[in-house]
């Protein structure tokens, strides 16, 4: 079994359960796994196959990307000035005539744009299926590039006419949603320690599917001991549809569907009220914190302060590339930092929790202790950024918080289940330029169609 050292390294930091910051050190794998570290005074155990010399850099574990729509990077800049239901309202035209490729090639630009970005795993929610589209259009990408994926099977099946947001002819019959789900999570789902995919029970929302399919979608998860997954308390229009539809805010009506629970996180959860806030704490529900996507739609500011001092699992996500129009994970870090403060403390957050929210609290919203962290044991996804460009001069005294209160650089080097995926900047697993001109005209395509 091959094994890599990395050493050297200007800042190393780990977190792990002790939380060490190490520098000078170095860092061992073992085939998929990390075999051990240390400081820079303590020797590494063993010659290494291969050796990198990371004294330039400041390595930590792989970002973890807890909410994302990978399609809509086919869609960018679509409804500038619109709100959350405008906006869906705006591109729901377009999306409804992707096809298999569509998505298969903005999955792929996707993942490589969050990769560069110092992500390592990622989890996607895609909901809507028109034509020939089916999830394993995002799971062939996903292993191509070679990221860590957490494939969401979403769903919409309240259209329109029935009260809901999306139009009818884009929402699916239950029964064949709930079908199409078993068949993904017997086909594809890998519980087993370094897993690189899993699959995760989503329907989109609740303004888009019924109470009915959200009890089902929770009963089947549960069945298969999956993770489950949906958008909550994004907007004051969303609350407002939750109290009108259900005679309940959307904390109390995730709890009546029993989508509260360590196996669930939701995304958004900006208008969370403090009764709602307390009860994910003490049930272990997570979330996922889009800030840019959440500045962009205008929707609000997540309480996020709040859900760490109630010991909520807070992880980290671009959101859809069309209501962030980016996909880069270390850039939120920032924004996560920058946007807790604009409440006005500039205590609300500080960069290492904003780290620590990237990498180890994704893991946890994701149901996961193989990541997150570098540890003896741990899944060997490790990423390197370089301290010596300009954008971080001046910053040497703290080169970890430098990464959150500087421009966001793009990773130097990736290294996912013990595969080097990007190095010098490069990324390895695919052929960037040729991605890039085929995405964007399938992208070309795709808006000419929808006007």
């Amino acid at each position: 079994m091959s094994t890599l050292l990395l050493q050297n390294i200007r800042c190393l930091a780990t977190f792990d359960d002790e939380g060490r910051e190490l520098e000078g050190g170095w860092l061992l794998i073992r085939g998929r796994v990390i075999e051990g570290l240390g400081a820079a005074d303590e020797a590494p155990p063993e010659k290494a196959d291969r050796v990198i010399d990371l004294s330039n850099h400041v390595a930590l574990p792989g970002l973890v990307n807890t909410h994302h729509h990978m399609f809509q990077s086919l869609t960018r800049v679509m409804g500038q000035q619109e709100d959350l239901f405008g906006w869906l309202r705006a591109c729901y035209p377009l999306w409804a005539q992707m096809r298999s490729e569509h998505v298969y090639a903005a999955a792929r630009l996707a993942m490589a744009e969050l990769l560069l970005s110092g992500c390592t795993t990622a989890s996607d929610h895609h909901y809507v299926f028109p034509n020939d589209v089916r999830l394993e259009d995002e799971i062939r990408a996903a292993q191509e590039v070679g990221i860590r994926f957490h494939a969401a099977r979403g769903s919409m099946s309240l259209g329109e006419g029935q009260g809901g947001l999306p139009p009818d002819h884009l929402v699916e019959r239950e029964p064949d949603i709930l079908r199409d789900t078993q068949r993904l999570i017997e086909t594809w789902h890998d519980p087993s320690p370094q897993s690189m995919l899993r699959i995760v029970v989503a329907p989109c929302s609740p303004f888009s599917v019924t109470v009915d399919l959200m009890r089902e979608s929770a009963a089947l998860a549960r069945a298969y001991g999956l993770q489950m997954h949906t958008h909550l308390a994004e907007t004051d229009a969303d609350v407002a549809y939750s109290v009108e539809r259900f005679g309940t805010r959307p904390g109390e009506y995730a709890e009546d569907m029993g989508w509260l629970g360590e196996d669930v996180w939701h995304a958004h959860c900006v208008k969370l009220n403090h009764d709602e806030v307390r009860r994910f704490g003490r049930s272990g529900t997570g979330v996922c914190h889009c800030p840019s996507s959440n500045m962009r739609l205008a929707s609000g500011i997540a309480p996020i302060r709040k859900m760490l001092d109630h010991r909520v699992n807070v992880g980290l996500g671009v959101d859809g590339s069309a209501s962030n129009d980016s996909g880069h994970l270390l850039g939120e870090a920032r924004q996560a930092l920058l946007l807790a403060r604009a409440l006005g403390d500039p205590a609300a957050l500080s960069a290492r929790e904003a780290l620590q929210m990237a990498a180890r609290g994704g893991a946890a919203v994701l149901g996961r202790d193989d990541i997150g962290q570098i540890a003896p044991g741990k899944s060997a996804d490790v990423v390197a950024f370089r301290l010596d460009g300009p954008g971080m001069a001046g910053a040497m005294h703290d080169p970890l918080a430098a990464l959150v209160f500087c421009q966001p650089p793009a990773v130097d080097l990736s290294i996912i289940n013990g595969e080097i995926v990007v190095e010098d900047g490069e990324l390895r697993s695919a052929d960037l330029p040729n991605l890039i001109e085929n995405h964007n005209q399938l992208s070309a395509e795709l808006i000419r169609g929808g006007r």
